[in-house]
Formats: structure tokens, C-alpha cells, sequence
């Protein structure tokens, strides 16, 4: 372990805990928090959710509507519809969506159904069960009367045969919102996270994702699992993450923000011990790479914190208001 890790490493969760309650975005009495994304794209999907919610929706059905915004956009390489294969050319989804009642319904390795969510929904609402896999889940989609499409889009094939020319992937932190191009060029392995909050105080939350581009067949990252790409709880919050998945992983990343939030911390110092903990627990291994963390209190306090500087989230309100922030960072550039 480095240094510089085991430094910043020290200052655990007690240090976190004060930064973080002087730093947590508070949900304003006459206009709160409505809904919050991963990344600058987050915003059209925040849009798509806010509607919902003035056409009457549930949070369940604002966090639905918000999610399959990126699905269906082919300009977003890390989502849905475009997203970028894997290494033998396969396009497979996976998606999450939650509930404050203990719903929660997923699918992974989902294939030639562009709606993930919504899948999810249905294992939610219509299996006994929380995850299904696989042809598994593309049969279930198919039966529920889920439309059947290529998920290869010309772009994202032309992208995946340029990779086989040297077959080397490399996860680049913050891919998402570096330019030219849109969000999510080449060597994408991100994905969003959405949460919303009712004017009644209830949540719902959800997570979609084609994963890393030129993935190992068969691999599945943090997003569609439970405690790790996305949880949430009655009367404490919410969590979603980003990033190189298999290190959200390691350590149920959101489950421990959202504990962390149960025992008294603010959404902002919750996703701060979580960061600093990867950085703790991994030393060298996390250099470069990109973890972040978004969180909804259920006072509607926010919360994000991420291993480099480039994570950005969208917050819209109940209001309209809206607007994209960056999040603060346990290292630099340089690092």
C-alpha cells in the first residue's frame, strides 16, 4: 500500500463523518430533491422521471421512466440500446430497480431487449424471485411480451472490431464525460443510477448498465446486484454507484453507504467512508481507476464522493430546477 493510501486511508470514518456534515447538499423546504443521477447524461433521465411524477407516478414509476431514457438513446455506448459488446460481440444488459418496501426485482446478461429496467420491473412485480440471468431473463422478457431487438448498433460493432485489432481493454475513469463525443466513447464501462424521492417521502431507486465494453463473456459487474450497485431502505436512503464495478463489489459498496447512513451519517459522509475504505482496502491496485458513490437521504440530503475528480451527478427537484454537480474527490489528477 502506498502512502499516500494509508494516509488518507487513516482518517476513516470519523473524519468522514465531520467533513461530511458540513458538506451534504440539504433538500430545500419549498422545493426538495426529486430525483438524482450518475453522470452528466443523468439529466435527460431526471427529466423523464420528474414528468412521471407530475403525471401522477409512483417513485417506482419515475425511477422506471428516468432509466429507459438512456436505454433507448444509441449515442450512450455504456446503456441499453448502442451499448458496446462483449469481447465476442454480444450485447448484454443488466439493470436493477428497488423499492422502500423490500421490492426488488433484476436481470443480467440480458440480451435483445432494450428496456432492462422494465424487466426488472416485471421480475419485481410478477416472479417470486429478485434476479434471473441470462436466456433465463431474455426468455422472461420475450414472455412478458417484451419486444425482441438487435442491441448491436453499426457504431458499437465498428467500435468492438477496432478493439480486436489489439484486444487490449483498459478502463479509462471518467470516460463518460471526456470529449469529443458523446457520453460513453470508447472503452465505456459505466452505467446510471437513479434515485427518487416523492413529495410523500417515499423512494425508489434504479440502476442500468451494458457493462464494460468488451467484457469477459458472462461477466456481470456491481450493477444489478443488491448492496452493491444500488440499495435502498425505508426511513434512511438510497445509494447507487459507478465505476469499475468488481471493486464496488468487494465491498457491497451501497449497502455499506446506506448502513452507514442507518447509524447517523449524512449521505455525504456515508459515501466518503465507502470511498476511503476501497482506497484503504486496495492500495495500488485501485490506481486509476474510478469508484464514486451518489446518495438520497430520505430528508432528501445528498451526498457523492469519488476516488479521482471527473464524477459528475445531475439533481433535479420538484420544482424543474436542475443542474449537474461534480463530486469531490479523495485524490487528484496526478495520482
Amino acid at each position: 500500500m502506498s502512502e499516500r493510501i494509508s494516509r488518507r486511508g487513516a482518517l476513516g470514518l470519523g473524519a468522514a463523518a465531520a467533513l461530511g456534515a458540513g458538506t451534504a447538499r440539504a433538500a430545500g423546504g419549498d422545493d426538495p430533491v426529486a430525483v438524482v443521477s450518475t453522470w452528466d447524461f443523468g439529466k435527460a433521465a431526471n427529466a423523464a422521471a420528474l414528468a412521471r411524477f407530475k403525471a401522477g407516478g409512483s417513485a417506482l414509476d419515475a425511477v422506471e421512466a428516468g432509466a429507459r431514457v438512456p436505454e433507448a438513446d444509441p449515442a450512450n455506448h455504456s446503456v441499453g440500446y448502442g451499448g458496446y459488446p462483449d469481447r465476442d460481440g454480444h450485447v448484454t444488459l443488466d439493470a436493477i430497480i428497488m423499492d422502500d418496501h423490500g421490492g426488488v426485482g433484476a436481470v443480467a446478461a440480458l440480451e435483445d431487449v432494450v428496456h432492462a429496467v422494465s424487466v426488472a420491473r416485471l421480475v419485481m412485480e410478477k416472479t417470486p424471485h429478485t434476479l434471473l440471468v441470462g436466456e433465463g431473463a431474455t426468455r422472461f422478457a420475450l414472455d412478458q411480451g417484451m419486444k425482441r431487438t438487435k442491441l448491436l448498433t453499426p457504431e458499437a460493432e465498428k467500435a468492438w472490431r477496432e478493439w480486436l485489432k489489439t484486444a487490449r481493454y483498459r478502463p479509462v475513469a471518467n470516460i463518460e464525460n471526456q470529449l469529443p463525443g458523446p457520453p460513453g466513447s470508447s472503452l465505456n464501462h459505466d452505467t446510471i443510477g437513479i434515485l427518487a424521492r416523492g413529495l410523500d417521502g417515499s423512494m425508489a431507486a434504479a440502476c442500468t448498465t451494458s457493462g464494460m465494453a468488451f467484457k469477459m463473456r458472462g461477466r456481470v459487474g456491481d450493477s444489478p446486484q443488491a448492496g452493491s450497485g444500488l440499495f435502498i431502505e425505508k426511513k434512511v436512503g438510497a445509494a447507487a454507484s459507478t465505476g469499475v464495478g468488481e471493486e464496488v463489489t468487494r465491498i457491497a459498496g451501497t449497502a455499506r453507504v446506506v448502513a452507514s447512513m442507518r447509524a447517523g451519517l449524512s449521505p455525504q459522509a456515508a459515501c466518503e467512508e465507502a470511498v476511503r475504505h476501497i482506497a484503504t482496502l486496495r492500495g495500488d491496485a485501485i490506481k486509476g481507476l474510478q469508484v464514486g458513490f451518489l446518495a438520497l437521504g430520505h430528508d432528501g440530503r445528498i451526498g457523492a464522493y469519488a476516488l479521482l475528480p471527473g464524477f459528475t451527478y445531475a439533481v433535479t427537484r420538484h420544482s424543474g430546477a436542475s443542474e449537474v454537480l461534480p463530486a469531490a474527490s479523495l485524490f487528484g489528477e496526478s495520482r
